[in-house]
Formats: C-alpha cells, sequence, structure tokens
C-alpha cells in the first residue's frame, strides 16, 4: 500500500511540476516582453530629450557630440553598459524617424494601420499615440535594424513581417537587405503594395509566393557556371533553413530527387516543397544556366504527373518553379499556355542586390508584363 501511495504521489508531484513550469514560463515571458517594451520606450523618450535639447541651444553638431559624451559617461556609470554614445545616437534617430512616419500618418489615412501600445497613462507628457509604432515580439535591436529603411511604408512592411513569422534581428537583416520588400512589390499595383505595407505579406494565388530574384548570398558559392546543378542543389540543402527563409513563408520541405515513375523511365525532381498556405506541392528544377522550352516542358510534365497521381483530393494544383540564370516570360507564356499559372521560371543570384541592381531588374519586370497586358487585349 505504501508503495502505491508513493507511485500516486509521484504522478501527482510530476502533473503539478509540469503545470507549474507552463505557468512560471509563461509569467517569465510576459514579464520580459514588458520589460523589452518599455525599454524601448525608454530610448524613444530618450531620443526625443536629446533632440529637444539640441533644439533648444541650436548649437552646432559639435555640441551634440559633446552632450552625448557627457550624457553617456553618467548613464554608464549609474547603469553600467546599454548606453554608448552610439546607442544614443540611435535613440535620437529613432525618435526622428518614428516621429517623422507619426506626422505623415496623420496627414495620411491610407498608411494608418494601427494603434496597438499606445502611450501609457504613467507616461508623462506624452501625446495620444506616439507609441503607435510599437509591434509586438519586436526587441530594440530590431528598430536598430528598421530604422535604417528610408520608406515609411516599407519600414511598416518589415515591421509586421517580422512579428508575423518571428524573425530574430539577423533574419529581418538580411530581409531587409535583400530588398524583400521591393521585390515582392513588383509589378503591383500602388494599392497593393499599400496594402503589404498596412497588412504585410498575403500570399493568395501563386504568383504571391513567387519571388524575383532570389537572393542566395547565404551559399557563399561563386559565380553559377563555376557549379554544377548538383552542386548546388546539395548546397541548397545544407543551408536548408536559409533557404527556406529566402523562399519565403508557408514552404515545408519534403524530398530531395523525388523519383517518379511512367513508361518503364525513371525521373527525377530535384526538390519537392508542400506549401502549407496554398495547400499544393511546390517542385523545383534547379538551372546554371537560361531557362529553356526543354526545361520548361519537363516542368509540365512532373506538375502533370504530381496533379494526377500524388496530390490528395483536397490539395490545390502543383506549382512548378524553374530556377535559373535567366528567364524569357514569353516563352513561358506560348509554350505553357493554360499552364503558365502553374509553372514559373524564377532568376537566382550569389549576392546581395544593390539598389541600382534592383531598380534596373524591376523595370525590366514590370515593362515585360505591362507588354503581356497590352498584347492580350
Amino acid at each position: 500500500m505504501k508503495k502505491l501511495l508513493n507511485v500516486v504521489d509521484k504522478t501527482n508531484i510530476d502533473q503539478l511540476y509540469s503545470k507549474a513550469s507552463i505557468h512560471i514560463d509563461k509569467a517569465r515571458r510576459t514579464v520580459q516582453k514588458s520589460i523589452n517594451e518599455e525599454m524601448i520606450r525608454a530610448y524613444w523618450l530618450i531620443g526625443r530629450d536629446i533632440f529637444e535639447t539640441e533644439q533648444q541651444r541650436q548649437k552646432k553638431a559639435e555640441y551634440g557630440k559633446s552632450i552625448l559624451k557627457g550624457l553617456s559617461a553618467k548613464l554608464q556609470a549609474k547603469y553600467k553598459s546599454g548606453f554608448s554614445v552610439d546607442t544614443l545616437e540611435k535613440a535620437r534617430k529613432f525618435y526622428l524617424t518614428y516621429q517623422s512616419d507619426f506626422d505623415q500618418l496623420q496627414k495620411s489615412a491610407t498608411l494608418s494601420r494601427k494603434s496597438i501600445a499606445l502611450a501609457s497613462a504613467e507616461v508623462s507628457n506624452s501625446k495620444a499615440g506616439e507609441f503607435f509604432f510599437l509591434t509586438p515580439n519586436l526587441s530594440w535591436s530590431h528598430y536598430v535594424e528598421l530604422i535604417k529603411v528610408s520608406r515609411v511604408e516599407a519600414r511598416e512592411f518589415y515591421a509586421i513581417e517580422a512579428n508575423k513569422n518571428n524573425w530574430n534581428v539577423r533574419e529581418l537583416r538580411r530581409q531587409i537587405d535583400s530588398f524583400l520588400y521591393d521585390r515582392l512589390s513588383k509589378a503591383k499595383n500602388k494599392n497593393l503594395i499599400l496594402k503589404e505595407a498596412c497588412r504585410g505579406h498575403e500570399i493568395n494565388t501563386p504568383e504571391d509566393a513567387i519571388k524575383e530574384p532570389l537572393v542566395l548570398e547565404f551559399l557563399g558559392a561563386p559565380e553559377p557556371h563555376k557549379l554544377s546543378e548538383t552542386e548546388l542543389e546539395t548546397a541548397l540543402i545544407n543551408n536548408l533553413q536559409d533557404f527556406l527563409l529566402e523562399l519565403g513563408k508557408g514552404f515545408a520541405f519534403v524530398k530531395r530527387q523525388k523519383r517518379i515513375t511512367f513508361d518503364n523511365s525513371h525521373y527525377y525532381c530535384d526538390l519537392v516543397f508542400y506549401h502549407t498556405i496554398l495547400k499544393c506541392y511546390v517542385i523545383v528544377d534547379i538551372k546554371i544556366k537560361p531557362v529553356s522550352h526543354g526545361d520548361l516542358g519537363q516542368m509540365l510534365l512532373y506538375v502533370n504527373y504530381f496533379d494526377k497521381e500524388i496530390k490528395m483530393k483536397n490539395d490545390n494544383p502543383t506549382i512548378g518553379l524553374v530556377l535559373c540564370t535567366a528567364k524569357h516570360d514569353g516563352m513561358v507564356k506560348y509554350l505553357l499556355d493554360e499552364k503558365a499559372k502553374q509553372i514559373f521560371a524564377s532568376t537566382y543570384q550569389f549576392h546581395l542586390p544593390s539598389e541600382k541592381e534592383l531598380e534596373i531588374e524591376l523595370r525590366r519586370e514590370i515593362s515585360t508584363i505591362e507588354y503581356q497586358k497590352l498584347t492580350d487585349k
């Protein structure tokens, strides 16, 4: 009997321990989130006070630098770390950036997208809504990256996406450096671009899930012609986490070199994913050259096979994506005809694009799409 009681006691203790751990972990996360938001407010207010002090004195930049040095020394003497001159300069820029955004949002209802985390009643001398920029789950380090983005609509987009996708600071920095907002916004009209700025990236059609170009700088690879297709495929698998981040939300890895067989012949799909938002398979074929009609024909074969033999009743039609060094949209349109909305060619590059490179690429994309719309009429 005593042994039985000991077993029951141990079971009860284990159950209580499990429940208590959940409560404690939740409480700690809540406390940490609260501390994090209050520190972000503190940096904003510090930046505001620095700026207003400079404005009152109306002195040259040297005065501002001496103020920051003196303030930093006193703060670090009391709080030890976290208030270097560099951090105080960032706090000042943080205030100026979001105060400017706030002024713009007051003038324009178009970009007014949230009113969360407004200034608390305890914060003295705060104007209603001045903390409009606070986004759940973002740290001060996230905001340090966000204030590098000059356009308010792009900055809003990155903040929303970082929160929705739980990006850490490194992931946020990479998405900003690779111009994610611009790559997703290409060829969209102004209303759709503003919608993405206000709500983040929404995936409703296969076109929404495809980026142009894909940036694979995380591979540290040479130019495509110096790699074989197998080597590039292996590098992507070895860096699967980064590759999934670049592909975008919704992609789940299924299989490498998926074999399909018919008429006593074997064919191999390089990479197969399942898109959890679009509810469909995505077949990726890797090329180290410009896309050809043969590449598109092969992808058409794969997509048709998956649609007839592999996809389930509740799955949507399979998407095919040919990764290549250059593409010809006209070839895709005329060769694939009604399948053109299922099969795509997307270019990739091994370095982060410069703003100039991206602008040239986007202009080319938009011109091509506009021309296609005219010829379709």
